[in-house]
């Protein structure tokens, strides 16, 4: 049994002991499945929640998710049963909205009516008081993150069957191999807007139903692992019938469509990404597949010239359709960097990192308020287009860590990441089989992506990425747990 410390779980604990038992009724763990996976698809098809007018409508239907875990919470206490043995783990959430919802009492912008409108004053406050400049923004943002993380840690929570994580693993790679059927048709038949041309895109690089090509592919990453995660777990089919005689071969076909989406779409890094994925998962997989092709009835060696065989044709059709984007954007790219050396105007990464670190240090603890960065960074922005007055407008620092940073502080920052790393840690010993390691291998990748770039910007990257993690952790949790049952007499 671990120990809780002083987290704010420590009462709750003298009234119900924490125990590894998250077993609960089968209809509510498919309540908190039919929740999740209405949520992640919604939010896909809802320009990847980046509309403005959707904002609500998903934060609302992710409060669903916040009652389910207070409901789970508070049934298990009435009812003198014991926590979920992760009970604990969301302690930094609930801090995290302490600070997020104390930061509300004191603010630090004023406004002021002009001419031209409403202008924002900034206002001394203590640095050891949390602030915002904006409350509004900041309770918004704060209600959507909540609703995010308590409809996934639900997973960890209340879900005790590995069968039913990958349904809803199954559910939402299958919706995202639709958009990326949908994007591609869109693509190839040179749509000017999203939904065929239906609603405008404010940014010519849309993918699909995302606004931003840069998004759709970090949501690729995360769905080509967990789309690998399944293929590898029925490699040997279902109770060892073989490859060809299970889902193993239907996951490798929307592996290879989903992944040749990243290139199709222009996202440059992304691309670079998913090409790391599925080199690990062909490394990781190629004796799992050799294998499964083997207990289908193919001896090893037509095995391996079928996979030679379907490699090259992959290879050759991938290139075929996705060639002249790729050669499309290597010139962008080769074009934008002689273009920046040749004009010199200090309109860089370098210098908006550099203004973002700045704007951090300022309110080093607490930061400006949880999704204030648009509202104060202009304030900091030092750089103007050339030979113009008007300054290059941000209205993301291009870096979520940095925007993290000056957003939320030091404090929210170690909050946030705890969130993630403390259920985590109790997994050090564990072994780690083909499901959860690709669904964690896609949460790396996108995590460091997110050191030059903003994934975590999408709604819908955001939501994928934390149920990835949860799915990967319980996973873990359980299967460590049927490894270590003793067996009935």
């Amino acid at each position: 049994m671990e120990e809780v410390g002083g987290t704010p779980f420590t009462v709750l604990r003298r009234i119900a002991p924490v125990t590894d038992n998250s077993e609960e009724p089968q209809g509510f763990q498919w309540l908190i499945a039919a929740q999740l996976a209405v949520f992640i698809v919604g939010t896909t098809w809802a320009f990847g929640g980046n509309a403005s007018w959707v904002r609500t409508p998903i934060s609302l239907w992710g409060s669903i998710g916040i009652l389910l875990t207070v409901g789970g919470l508070a049934w298990r206490l009435f009812t003198k049963r014991a926590l979920p043995s992760g009970a604990h783990w969301i302690w930094p959430v609930v801090l995290l909205n302490a600070m997020a919802l104390g930061s509300g009492f004191s603010v630090s912008f004023k406004n002021l009516a002009s001419d031209g409108g409403v202008l924002l004053v900034p206002m001394k406050v203590p640095l050891w008081i949390p602030s915002t400049a904006v409350p509004d923004v900041t309770l918004r943002s704060i209600w959507l993150f909540d609703g995010i993380y308590f409809s996934c840690v639900n997973l960890v929570l209340f879900v005790g069957r590995k069968r039913l994580l990958r349904i809803i693993v199954a559910t939402v790679v299958g919706n995202s191999f639709i958009l990326a059927v949908f994007g591609t048709a869109q693509k190839l038949i040179g749509s000017n807007g999203i939904y065929f041309g239906a609603v405008h895109s404010p940014n010519e690089a849309f993918f699909a139903s995302f606004v931003y090509d840069n998004h759709w592919g970090a949501f690729m990453v995360l769905m080509c692992g967990a789309a690998i995660a399944l293929t590898l777990r029925y490699a040997y089919g279902i109770r060892g019938s073989g490859f060809l005689h299970g889902p193993a071969l239907a996951g490798l076909v929307c592996v290879c469509l989903m992944a040749l989406s990243v290139p199709l779409s222009g996202s440059r890094a992304c691309s670079l990404l998913v090409l790391i994925l599925v080199l690990g998962a062909v490394s990781y997989g190629y004796p799992l597949v050799v294998g499964g092709l083997h207990a289908s009835g193919l001896k090893p060696r037509y095995a391996l010239a079928g996979i030679s065989i379907l490699a090259l044709l992959v290879l050759f059709w991938t290139w075929s359709v996705v060639g002249e984007t790729v050669a499309s954007r290597a010139e962008v790219t080769r074009n934008q960097i002689l273009h920046f050396r040749a004009r010199g105007d200090g309109i860089s990464r370098k210098t908006l990192y550099r203004d973002t670190w700045r704007m951090a240090l300022d309110k080093p603890l607490f930061g400006w308020g949880m999704g204030t960065y648009p509202n104060v960074f202009p304030l900091y922005n030092t750089q103007q287009r050339p030979n113009e007055r008007l300054p290059v407008v941000y209205h993301d620092a291009h870096s979520d860590w940095l925007q993290g940073l000056a957003e939320i502080g030091l404090v929210g920052f170690v909050l946030v990441v705890s969130a993630a790393v403390l259920p985590l840690r109790t997994l050090r010993k564990a072994k780690v089989t083909p499901f959860p390691y690709f669904l964690i291998f896609g949460c790396l990748l996108v995590l460091l992506y997110a050191l030059v770039e903003f994934p975590f910007g999408n709604v819908a990257v955001e939501l994928s990425w934390t149920f990835c993690l949860a799915v990967a952790v319980q996973y873990m949790r359980l299967s460590t747990r049927s490894r270590v049952a003793p067996k009935p007499a």
